[in-house]
């Protein structure tokens, strides 16, 4: 009889075809706050016969007592070509190309094939638990060989060596008996309408695309915490190489009436804000009015003229046209009524200059574009992803959103609702998403900005399927950093399915659980004080805890909800 090898890992382990993965204790009782999704991982290889075999027996997997239906997702290798930036440190899986794993997708058939000395893994998670299903659930996972394999031929073959073998493993699912608080803190990761238009060939904003949006839409709030979405009222001029354009979907119909006077139609807004609520999507973060890096231009926002449709700006405008500032006087009011009338208010609706100005030399170009919008938009937030300090000391901008590795700075001038960020560049100690990271240092996200009171966290890439400034359309199968743009699971955190649905990743789960990990420790701040918060996030952890020094051990995370638990059953 082969070696078969089953046993169970924790969220927070990548299973490496070549490595056995960590295991968890078998019986080990897991902690579930109500509101969160708890998950393991069956990790299963067999060993290699000395004789040939031609066929893979596969094992049909069962779960049964938990306390709601399991989702059960294979975890699929994907390639990295490009893992790291060349500034990164020591606490990568590798530095070198590699095939790892990410990707989740849906079990087919209910079987799962082990492969000689090659590890994979089943993500298994429940959703949908609540505190009235408190109490301890004992669970156990079934793996059993299958009979044998039928042919097309309809001839069968049986394994003698596989058959009757069956693997048995168990955990305890302890829920806890009260929800954790809701989630406060603003989380948007940049949706791109056109990279769905553009991968399912559909032509932008036709009801076959309108379908696709709300596909991926659905999950955003539910599954991963991302409660504001980029909203494109006209086409948002970012990642576009100077002089080009990405494909129109603007949101907002224009009609030029006259010398610089205009009339607006909504509808397609109106729909948009319509799926927004019903997925729970609380904020819109409306595109920016200014091209990336330094807000030189106008972005592309096409209207119709004598029926003829046609770009009324774009790269040739500067951002200080008065013309443009024409424009913005009678859209910009016209735009934050109809929000509000479609249930997103001045304080649900956020607006950008410009994305990542930088340097001394984009100072007054972003003083500038900012002074054509900032009285128009007055009472709502005006955010910005930007590193350079000098542009919030010179008082340029109130609310800057700097790089979890130059944020030091902005936390020591106790900027109130600070916002962090991160994306390509921070690739050294900080965390972040990227395939060739252990998912520790993606998790460490949510105990950081719990302790350091971060009010929101933005991303670029929920969708972004084009390669560096959208010159073409990338296979985000094969090429999971762009064509070695950005490290790989930088520009997006959800794959296209096949039916045009969203399939997850582990990043986007184990992101989930770091925001998990704040909600959590705010019920223990609730419940016991914001001291026993702290000791649980200090713990043993040596020093002050920091953007670049943090816990990069699994069992930390792990350890911080048992920690939690205790506290909260005690108090």
């Amino acid at each position: 009889m082969y070696a078969y090898d089953f046993f169970l890992t924790d969220s927070l382990e990548k299973a490496l075809p070549a490595r056995r993965p960590r295991p968890i204790a078998d019986g080990k009782v897991i902690p579930v706050f109500p509101g969160t999704i708890p998950a393991v991982q069956l990790v299963y290889a067999r060993r290699r016969s000395e004789g040939r075999t031609f066929f893979v027996t596969p094992f049909t997997v069962s779960v049964e007592g938990a306390p709601v239906k399991a989702e059960l997702r294979n975890v699929e290798l994907v390639p990295v070509d490009f893992p790291a930036n060349e500034k990164s440190d020591a606490g990568y899986i590798t530095h070198e190309p590699a095939m790892l794993p990410d990707l989740l997708t849906p079990l087919r058939e209910n079987k799962i094939y082990p492969q000689a000395d090659l590890y994979n893994a089943l993500w298994i998670d429940f959703p949908g638990i609540t505190a009235a299903q408190k109490g301890k659930y004992k669970v156990k996972i079934t793996a059993k060989a299958c009979d044998g394999i039928t042919f097309g031929n309809g001839d069968k073959y049986s394994d003698p060596q596989a058959l009757g073998y069956r693997a048995e493993l168990c955990f305890t699912l302890d829920v806890l008996g009260e929800e954790i608080p809701s989630q406060t803190l603003v989380h948007t990761q940049w949706f791109h309408c056109d990279c769905l238009a553009s991968y399912y060939h559909v032509e932008p904003l036709s009801e076959d695309h309108w379908k696709i949006i709300e596909a991926f839409m659905e999950p955003m709030a539910g599954r991963y915490g991302i409660n504001a979405i980029l909203t494109p009222v006209f086409t948002p001029p970012l990642d576009t190489a100077f002089g080009s354009e990405r494909p129109t979907v603007q949101l907002v119909d224009i009609d030029v009436i006259g010398k610089d006077s205009y009339a607006f139609n909504f509808d397609k807004l109106e729909r948009w804000c319509g799926l927004c609520k019903k997925h729970g999507i609380g904020y819109l973060e409306i595109a920016h009015f200014f091209s990336q890096w330094g807000a030189r231009s106008t972005p592309k926002i096409v209207a119709k003229e004598n029926g003829t449709l046609k770009k009324i700006f774009g790269w040739d405008v500067p951002s200080g046209s008065p013309k443009y500032r024409k424009f913005l006087e009678q859209f910009i009011p016209a735009l934050r009524e109809e929000c509000e009338k479609y249930g997103f208010d001045k304080n649900h609706t956020i607006f950008h200059i410009s994305d990542e100005p930088h340097g001394p030399a984009q100072i007054a170009d972003y003083k500038n574009a900012k002074a054509q919008i900032a009285d128009l938009v007055e009472g709502s937030l005006i955010i910005d992803a930007l590193s350079d300090f000098n542009f919030y000391r010179e008082g340029v901008v109130e609310h800057p959103v700097p790089a979890n590795d130059a944020i030091a700075p902005f936390l020591e001038a106790e900027i109130p609702g600070l916002w962090v960020y991160y994306c390509v560049g921070q690739s050294y100690r900080v965390p972040n998403r990227f395939i060739a990271l252990p998912s520790s240092r993606c998790r460490a996200m949510g105990v950081l900005m719990y302790l350091y009171g971060i009010a929101g966290f933005l991303q670029w890439g929920y969708n972004f399927y084009y390669s560096e400034l959208s010159r073409t359309l990338i296979n985000p199968f094969f090429k999971t950093g762009g064509l070695k743009n950005w490290p790989a699971g930088d520009p997006f955190l959800v794959y296209p399915g096949d039916d045009r649905k969203p399939l997850s990743s582990i990043r986007g789960e184990v992101h989930r659980e770091s925001l998990e990990d704040m909600r959590i420790l705010s019920l223990v701040e609730a419940k016991a004080g914001r001291e026993a918060a702290l000791g649980i996030i200090h713990g043993d952890f040596p020093g002050e805890l920091s953007f670049d020094n943090y816990p990069q051990e699994a069992s930390y995370y792990t350890g911080l909800r048992e920690r939690a638990a205790e506290i909260l059953q005690g108090s």
